[in-house]
């Protein structure tokens, strides 16, 4: 069992650290042993001893003080215990110290062990002067000091080193996981956590350079203990030794699940696990990610082209368990049913004219994960029965092949067809669609949450500003009007496309009607090529030309608003008061402004 401070009752531990045969190490056991008091307790150890260096053994006889043990420890003997303070006596031992719980304080003494009776009076002096001048006392007062501090913080703090190997779980993380320190700490943290507490930001995974890991923030979430998820916020922060080489991280963490519940409660929240919308009908969708993420269940997400149906996926991956492992895409009807098979299943080597080696398939690169099949209504009947064999089996063959493979994955789907009709004429299997649409979700169309198109269009507008770098672009009033009106048959995919094509037309800014596709104007607007404006608002240039079909578009969409109307056709108001007089029955259209 993890050794606690508390198991000491306030006894000092120190550590005396040597390289590979022990020799300065056991020699400074034996004077500590000697010359400090009793509430000290002194051990010793070398990286990689085998036994007793006998030089050791005859200037502790000469100095009349004897070894505290005929073999030496090893330092991976002791990764178990806690120390107050590691004193590595060699450059190899400071070197390849690891991490050890409690995360003890390392000082280096350079000794020189070519005369052993020579270092034997070093270690003599330096060891009474921990003891004479108060040192030990106040760096052990100071360090339980700082203990106690990170034991009082309302946040959850770990510490584990380049391996992974938790060495520090203050109580604060205790209560938010669930798990004791005596659970966790000397192992693996992967093991513990699921998924682990890092998330998709993990820098100690297979592949991972550890080195490169640097102070960072973000969102993660896990199951604790008790198999609850909690929504995290954590801040990590490298550890680095004197040299400033990398030996581990410090991770300090917050649960935000209560806090996350009440903003979905209170329709607050406008983003969600990459997707942004705040109607009532996203807030329905983000609870329903969040019941799906604890379970493995199969999904079908149905909805017309454009409505974000791969960003639902992609949330319930990155929210459940899976997060850890890979989200493997796919679309069903881009690929003809020979290359689908393949892509999906791998194939062998010589399988088919052009496979020269054997290679995998989305399943097996997904095992573990999830895969995400898009237009799902467009397989062909014999690749619904192998599909429907794995999600019953969890088993395929790769193309060529008569080795069956077994994986372990959750099917996601997709599709803007009616699955239900698709089954009713016999063009999808009934076993099929029950497999997959165990839960479905239908994303409701743009126009159906208007609410969102402000904040979604702003949202765009800023990501491509960024971009582009032409911070400070901003959308009228006008423009956003033209937008609130449009039925968004191509919903938010359209309306990006649509934000984009603005930020190509629009030199000014403030991007105007006249910078919008025009089949959100009705063509008021017609493209010509892009070119920054010639004349100032309000100075001489050509006036726009009125048009019946302009008015009377402007009229509509301003709900009659004639000032907002003669805005949007960049005329003054008189102009458009003196069109409307000669067109009397446009004059009605209306009664604003």
């Amino acid at each position: 069992m993890m050794q606690s401070m508390g198991d000491t009752g306030g006894v000092s531990r120190i550590l005396f650290l040597d390289g590979d045969n022990a020799l300065a190490s056991q020699m400074a056991e034996a004077v500590a042993r000697r010359c400090l008091d009793s509430v000290v307790e002194v051990t010793s150890a070398g990286i990689a001893p085998s036994k007793v260096d006998p030089r050791a053994l005859e200037a502790l006889s000469a100095a009349g003080l004897t070894a505290p043990t005929m073999r030496a420890k090893a330092i991976a003997d002791l990764l178990d215990v806690r120390f107050d303070l590691v004193i590595a006596i060699d450059e190899r031992a400071g070197e390849q110290c690891p991490m050890l719980p409690g995360v003890p304080a390392v000082v280096h003494w350079k000794l020189d062990q070519d005369d052993p009776s020579a270092m034997l009076d070093a270690i003599r002096e330096r060891v009474n002067t921990l003891g004479t001048d108060g040192f030990l006392k106040s760096f052990v007062s100071l360090k339980r000091n700082f203990e106690n501090l990170l034991r009082s913080l309302p946040s959850g703090v770990v510490v584990h080193d380049l391996n992974r190997r938790l060495v520090y779980f203050s109580p604060k993380a205790e209560s938010i996981t669930g798990f004791s320190q005596q659970e966790v700490l000397g192992r693996d943290c992967h093991e513990v956590f699921t998924p682990n507490l890092c998330g998709g930001e993990c820098a100690f995974c297979q592949g991972c350079d550890p080195h490169a890991v640097s102070r960072r923030r973000y969102a993660t979430s896990f199951l604790a203990k008790d198999g609850q998820r909690k929504d995290l916020e954590m801040s990590v922060v490298p550890l680095r030794n004197e040299t400033g080489v990398p030996i581990g991280v410090l991770a300090v963490f917050n649960d935000q699940t209560e806090l996350r519940r009440l903003e979905r409660d209170m329709q607050q929240t406008y983003q969600f696990s990459g997707i942004i919308g705040q109607d009532h009908k996203m807030h329905q969708i983000y609870d329903l990610i969040m019941d799906l993420a604890q379970s493995d269940f199969p999904v079908v997400i149905s909805g017309e082209s454009g409505t974000g149906k791969e960003l639902v996926a992609r949330a319930i991956h990155n929210e459940s368990t899976r997060k850890d492992k890979l989200f493997v895409p796919i679309n069903c009807g881009a690929l003809p049913e020979g290359t689908l098979e393949s892509e999906l299943f791998g194939h062998v080597r010589g399988a088919f004219t052009g496979a020269i080696r054997d290679k995998k398939g989305r399943f097996e690169l997904a095992h573990g994960g999830t895969v995400f099949l898009d237009e799902i209504a467009e397989l062909s009947p014999a690749m619904q029965v192998k599909l429907l064999r794995v999600l019953q089996e969890g088993t395929f063959e790769p193309v060529g092949s008569e080795v069956t493979r077994t994986v372990d994955l959750r099917v996601i789907s997709a599709t803007n067809k009616d699955l239900k009709e698709r089954v009713k004429s016999g063009e999808f299997r009934e076993d099929l669609y029950y497999r997959l649409a165990v839960v479905p979700i239908e994303m409701p169309p743009l126009r159906e949450r208007r609410n969102d198109i402000e904040l979604l269009a702003r949202h765009f507008l800023a990501e491509t500003a960024q971009r582009l770098g032409r911070a400070g672009i901003s959308l009228s009033d006008d423009a956003l009007s033209v937008m609130l009106s449009y039925s968004w048959p191509g919903n938010v995919r359209q309306l990006q496309n649509a934000i984009q094509f603005s930020m190509v037309k629009c030199h000014r800014d403030t991007v105007l009607p006249e910078h919008l596709p025009p089949e959100l104007t009705g063509g008021m607007f017609p493209v010509r090529a892009s070119s920054p404006p010639t004349a100032e608002p309000g100075k001489a240039g050509r006036k726009p030309k009125l048009s019946r079909e302009n008015v009377e578009f402007a009229l509509h969409k301003t709900a009659g608003n004639k000032a907002k109307a003669a805005r949007m056709l960049g005329v003054g108001r008189a102009t458009l008061y003196n069109f409307l007089e000669e067109h009397p029955d446009l004059r009605e259209s209306g009664a604003g402004g």
